[in-house]
């Protein structure tokens, strides 16, 4: 059983390009399960460092939309794109029709079709627009939290009732794995959606509500994905993951705009 500090740092080495040395360790469903519970924290160390990067460019004559534009191509490095492949991928395989196999065929087969092409354009051009209206507004909390809120997605879709679509991958490692941490994860971020209502002066009632309705949004929205995912595909992969993982950033960024 890792740590709580093992888990993080192992979570790391998986999900972002950090140069932090690959653990050397049996990866099985436990050492899964682990990492999957400390994804979160991923979220909230990678929204951390788009909200100082983008503070940082926003001192610079660089248009809002264009560091907008640059946080999202700097989240897709960090993470080496396999979120954005992930999405690509189930967009494709949502958009043809026949039994899981045919779906995961279509998955497997490499270039990207038009479903895919169309969805993440679609998905980086929300992004770059919302996080440019939020850097805009100097909401680098908001910013932050969006970014964050989307690794909660991937949570949910390792709840006990989803298995894995395949006997082999990173679904077979860490899908069912989730219980009590999709409760906990959802009570943290719905309390960090409240923060979005608080600055040192007062309380904004109104944007503490919002910042708890995005979080519902997220998690209701996840949890369907997810679940309409398992029936097309016959269970859970890496590429619903990743997929979840952008959709929630997405819909995240949209909601605290509103």
């Amino acid at each position: 059983m890792l740590s709580p500090a093992r888990a993080v740092y192992v979570a790391v080495s998986w999900m972002t390009v950090a140069p932090v040395p690959q653990p050397r360790m049996p990866m099985d469903r436990s050492v899964g399960a682990a990492v999957m519970t400390a994804i979160p924290v991923v979220g909230i160390l990678l929204g951390a460092g788009a909200a100082g990067l983008a503070a940082a460019m926003s001192t610079t004559d660089l248009p809002d939309a264009m560091i907008g534009a640059l946080v999202v191509v700097a989240l897709a490095l960090a993470t080496r794109g396999m979120h954005l492949d992930g999405l690509a991928d189930t967009a494709d395989g949502l958009g043809c029709y026949g039994p899981p196999e045919r779906v995961a065929e279509v998955m497997r087969s490499g270039p990207a079709g038009p479903f895919a092409v169309a969805t993440v354009t679609a998905v980086m051009i929300v992004q770059l627009i919302g996080f440019g209206s939020l850097i805009g507004q100097h909401r680098w909390y908001e910013l932050a939290l969006a970014i964050a809120l989307g690794r909660i997605v991937a949570v949910i879709g390792c709840r006990r009732r989803l298995s894995a679509a395949h006997p082999t991958g990173f679904g077979a490692l860490v899908a069912g794995t989730q219980h009590v941490s999709v409760i906990v994860w959802t009570v943290v971020a719905s309390a960090a959606g409240f923060l979005c209502g608080l600055s040192p002066e007062s309380l904004d009632v109104g944007a503490a509500v919002q910042g708890v309705v995005v979080t519902a949004v997220v998690v209701v929205a996840g949890w369907w994905f997810t679940a309409h995912c398992a029936r097309r595909m016959g269970g859970i992969n890496g590429d619903v993951l990743g997929a979840g993982i952008e959709l929630g950033v997405t819909v995240a960024v949209v909601g605290l705009l509103v």
